[in-house]
């Protein structure tokens, strides 16, 4: 299990490194209180279902990746809340792991219009590799933070069946039934060919319909997303042969690694005329390459952090010197900022989360400090992290409360002062 402090321990950490008036400090007690205290609903079954922020949907990615700096804190009120969240999760898949994100009940809300099998109780019916890896991600850590298997019930063994039908049915595409369209919106919020997507050919990868920035996939197979499939199944398999005692769940979640995996390093690592050897961002196995990174998570920077490859890889390091460079379509330099945004949101917007992670992959001390306090300068006068900003103008912003980057703001400060979750649980090290 890992090391656990309470949170007069972390505020007190924090006050002794950045100074009690520093913005960093300000910003890190602001956005630590406000995920717990503000983005919850504990529902009758003791699940919790958890908003994004200002938007009152509850997305699978978002809602894991808010709760992640919770499992260091010794606290049995925020374990209860993550286990909550992943009960929801679980109880979410189920009803259809197809979709992205989910209504508090089935009350219709959303996009009920999407040509999709759409249910009241779905927001959103976008299929993302990255919606099915965090839950599992979410629970393997909970596990490993507390040393308890409660979430490992039979609503994560009903979800874990379907989780692995559909990444097994979707590394073959055209046997898949999904489809999605919406209309009267713009190019990256449907899918081409009637909603089935752009032709891939067979990789050994599994097919994703959007990123998780919820825009339309260029090309089917999602590198980083298949990438965060491998590490996360290595999670299933661990729990199969240490918690379940199954053998057969162990080695169904260990060959489709090894399949995903071989289809990356054969497919998707390329030889960049610029950068070196380079993963691909997004491929369809029919050699067309999409050279890019987006701002959300899991992205290409994020490798390390996911836990797939080091920090000091070969083949990282030239991917990080590519999208860290104006290669990359969406990193901007201006004169406040400079980082990677996304086709999401306005050009010249960097993202929080993208700052946040160019901090947790860095290996140097000094790029952390520097990219904290690039971040709280860049609240907009908040004392909150948001979606995208203008790289020269940061009080021009999208998403005022956007829970998501505030907890990923958390865990870089934690990161700094040594704690953090990656850091105690050696996931950093890649495979």
């Amino acid at each position: 299990m890992i090391r656990k402090f309470s949170q007069d321990e972390l505020f007190a950490m924090a006050e002794s490194e950045f100074g009690s008036e520093s913005p960093i400090y300000r910003i890190f007690k602001n956005c630590y209180s406000n995920t717990l205290e503000q983005t919850i609903d504990v529902l009758p079954d003791g699940s919790v279902f958890a908003v994004t922020g200002d938007i009152p949907a509850m997305w699978l990615r978002d809602s894991a990746a808010q709760f992640r700096p919770y499992l260091i804190v010794d606290d049995e009120k925020a374990l209860q809340i993550v286990r909550g969240i992943i009960k929801r999760q679980f109880y979410y898949i189920n009803h259809d792991p197809y979709a992205n994100a989910f209504n508090r009940e089935p009350n219709g809300r959303g996009h009920q219009n999407d040509l999709t099998e759409m249910t009241p109780l779905i927001w959103e019916r976008k299929y993302e590799v990255d919606s099915l890896c965090y839950p599992l991600q979410l629970a393997y850590l909970y596990w490993k933070a507390t040393g308890r298997t409660d979430c490992f019930d039979e609503s994560f063994a009903s979800a874990v069946s379907k989780i692995l039908e559909v990444w097994e049915t979707e590394q073959n595409h055209e046997r898949s039934s999904y489809s999605f369209q919406r209309f009267d919106c713009v190019p990256s919020d449907t899918l081409p060919n009637e909603g089935r997507g752009t032709p891939v050919g067979y990789t050994g990868m599994t097919w994703s319909g959007f990123r998780p920035s919820d825009d339309a996939c260029q090309y089917g197979y999602l590198v980083p997303s298949n990438m965060f499939a491998v590490v996360v199944l290595g999670y299933l398999e661990e729990i199969a042969v240490n918690v379940l005692n199954d053998a057969e769940l162990a080695n169904r979640a260990r060959e489709l690694a090894r399949e995903i995996d071989e289809g990356i390093r054969k497919y998707a690592v390329v030889d960049h005329p610029q950068h070196g050897t380079v993963y691909a961002y997004e491929t369809d196995g029919l050699g067309n390459y999409n050279f890019m990174d987006d701002a959300n998570v899991p992205s290409l920077l994020s490798a390390p952090y996911l836990g797939y490859a080091a920090a000091d890889d070969e083949v990282y390091l030239n991917t990080r010197r590519l999208i860290l460079s104006e290669t990359n379509p969406y990193y901007y330099k201006g004169t406040q900022a400079q980082g990677i945004g996304s086709p999401h949101t306005p050009p010249r917007y960097v993202w929080h989360i993208a700052l946040a992670i160019q901090g947790l992959t860095s290996t140097e001390r000094s790029e952390k400090r520097a990219l904290l306090e690039l971040m709280a300068r860049t609240d907009g006068g908040t004392g909150f992290m948001h979606e995208g900003f203008d790289v020269d103008d940061p009080a021009k912003y999208t998403r005022g409360w956007f829970s998501w980057a505030n907890s990923m703001f958390c865990e870089l400060v934690f990161d700094y002062l040594g704690i953090g979750l990656n850091q105690q649980l050696n996931n950093g090290k890649g495979r």
